[in-house]
C-alpha cells in the first residue's frame, strides 16, 4: 500500500509516496533537511542545488560506512 504524504525540506514542501509509514517519511525528510540545514551553515556561498548535491553525497557515505559496520558485525557473530 503507498502512502501519500507531504515534507518539508529546507523551507520547500514536497509530496512524497512510498510504502513508508507517515512518520517514517516524515522522519526521513527530517534528516535531509538537516543534513542540508548542518552543510549551509557551514558553507554559506552554496546554492540549494549544490546543498542538495552535497547532502546526498554525506547521506550515501553516512548510509555505506553503516552497511560496512553491519557486515563486520553479523561477521563477527558468525563466527
Amino acid at each position: 500500500m503507498k502512502n501519500k504524504e507531504t515534507v518539508e525540506i529546507y523551507g520547500c514542501q514536497y509530496a512524497v509516496c512510498g510504502q513508508a509509514s507517515s512518520g517514517q517519511m516524515q522522519q526521513i525528510a527530517g534528516y535531509v533537511d538537516r543534513k542540508m540545514r548542518e552543510l549551509a551553515s557551514n558553507n554559506p556561498c552554496l546554492d540549494t542545488a549544490r546543498l542538495a548535491m552535497l547532502s546526498a553525497v554525506n547521506i550515501a557515505d553516512d548510509y555505506l560506512r553503516l552497511q560496512a559496520d553491519y557486515q563486520e558485525l553479523e561477521e563477527l557473530v558468525n563466527a
